[in-house]
């Protein structure tokens, strides 16, 4: 089924298509429930059935449906499609793949021996195993990610099919905010984030998923991709992403689409492998339509909040204008400094092995009872000097992606991919699909031979 939707010869069709599908889920789970089991089952069966060149189709089918994982928590699936389904697909996928001989990122498996022993002890004497689970499942998909998508060659269609594969469950999303959403008149906006605007749902997770929408609009309109077939309705798919996200007034989202946009922006060269990446005035002029979308979106937006969005992303909370708070980085970070600080706190008292996984919310002083938003916290003072190490690791495979930067012309996309992918977990730790997903698709090796052909 999967082929069938990217070889059609009306992608219009697919994300009207799309659109439909967000906007029925609005009213019942049933149509995407079938929707979805009848890609999995359909594609599913197709690659039990292969006994070579599964590698690709299983990338396809992994970013199809994973990317199904926020529409399931916001229309209500559960259990017949998982609350967490992004988690627990990946995991299935990722595995059966690895198992299928597609395994070349071997440092993976040393990120996976890395995270284990922290699932075998609890300082706070707490946590339970769904709470482990909960915790550890993001960091393992990242790890098992490493392994499956490390070394990898794709051709430079079939990774363009990934994107667009992962965007049009994004365009679900938009249209279920859209519809679920009250007249936006009558919302009454304030300094915190608004479950109104997101559908009703997690404003932390919609403006990651409408962010990265966004990304993706503008990778496919820079590259002049086709992604609906007419540009200036990309243009306006782009502006509702980016209004509709913007609204949600959850920054954490919108900033890491705006940090993918910048990164193409500046080291995306356009055309041939090996030409020089940033040349500002016609980066400028390419971008300027998308540019001036952007601004006057986002004025828009602000004069329909009263001034207060500007304000919101100022870092102004009701008490830093009323003068009972000073406005600090942590007031700015919605209190995940503290969080941070704390963390670090538990890893200084327990460096070796931390205080084992989902123990840091029970520890902590100032912030007890706390998830933890940022990652990279959670890794030290859960694992310790262990989950150092991780971190250290994933960073080193973002510096290998930059210094492919300038030689490939695919390496500002992974790099944007990669950067995304870590910006998300500042904010959102790894509890999503998102950023394992991301992870692993910036450490594809894109063939791009066909390009320079056509490009010489």
């Amino acid at each position: 089924m999967i082929n069938y939707i990217l070889y059609s010869r009306s992608p219009l069709f697919w994300v009207l298509f799309h659109v439909a599908l967000g906007a029925i889920s609005t009213l019942t789970p049933w149509v995407f429930i079938a929707w979805f089991y009848f890609v999995l089952l359909t594609t599913g069966i197709n690659l039990l059935r292969r006994t070579d060149g599964t590698f690709v189709p299983l990338v396809f089918l992994i970013s199809y449906a994973t990317s199904f994982e926020l529409l399931a928590r916001m229309s209500r699936t559960s259990p017949f499609v998982p609350y967490e389904l992004g988690k627990y697909l990946l995991l299935v996928l990722l595995l059966f793949g690895i198992l299928k001989g597609h395994r070349r990122g071997y440092i993976g498996w040393l990120m996976l021996a890395l995270l284990l022993p922290g699932a075998f002890f609890d300082l706070a004497d707490e946590t339970t195993f769904k709470n482990i689970v909960f915790n550890l499942i993001g960091p393992i998909n990242v790890a098992l990610a490493v392994v499956f998508f490390s070394r990898q060659e794709i051709e430079k269609d079939a990774f363009i099919d990934t994107i667009r594969l992962m965007f049009y469950p994004l365009v679900s999303v938009l249209a279920f905010v859209i519809l679920k959403t009250p007249n936006l008149e009558t919302v009454e906006f304030n300094l915190g984030a608004n479950f109104e605007t997101s559908g009703g749902f997690g404003t932390n997770q919609v403006s990651t998923a409408l962010g990265l929408g966004a990304f993706f609009v503008f990778l496919f309109w820079r590259k002049n991709w086709q992604l609906t077939g007419y540009r200036w309705l990309d243009l306006a798919m782009l502006l509702l992403f980016i209004f509709r996200g913007l609204v949600t007034f959850s920054r954490g989202g919108m900033i890491g689409g705006a940090l993918g946009i910048l990164l193409l922006l500046l080291l995306d060269s356009g055309n041939l492998v090996g030409e020089k990446a940033f040349k500002p005035v016609r980066t400028v002029v390419t971008a300027l339509p998308v540019l001036l979308v952007i601004v006057f979106t986002f004025i828009y937006a602000d004069k329909l909040t009263g001034g207060l969005l500007a304000q919101r992303y100022q870092g102004e909370t009701a008490g830093t204008l009323a003068g009972r708070k000073e406005k600090t980085l942590n007031v700015l970070t919605s209190n995940r400094l503290q969080i941070f600080i704390d963390d670090l706190e538990l890893w200084k008292a327990h460096p070796v092995l931390g205080v084992g996984v989902g123990a840091s919310r029970h520890l902590r002083n100032d912030t007890k009872g706390f998830l933890s938003h940022v990652e990279t916290s959670r890794l030290l003072s859960e694992h310790g000097l262990l989950g150092l190490i991780y971190f250290i690791i994933l960073v080193g495979l973002g510096v290998r992606i930059f210094r492919r930067t300038r030689n490939e012309h695919f390496g500002a996309i992974l790099l944007a991919l990669f950067m995304i992918a870590f910006f998300t977990t500042l904010h959102a730790a790894m509890r999503t699909y998102v950023s394992p997903l991301l992870f692993g698709l910036s450490l594809l090796s894109v063939n791009e031979m066909d390009l320079i052909e056509e490009e010489s």
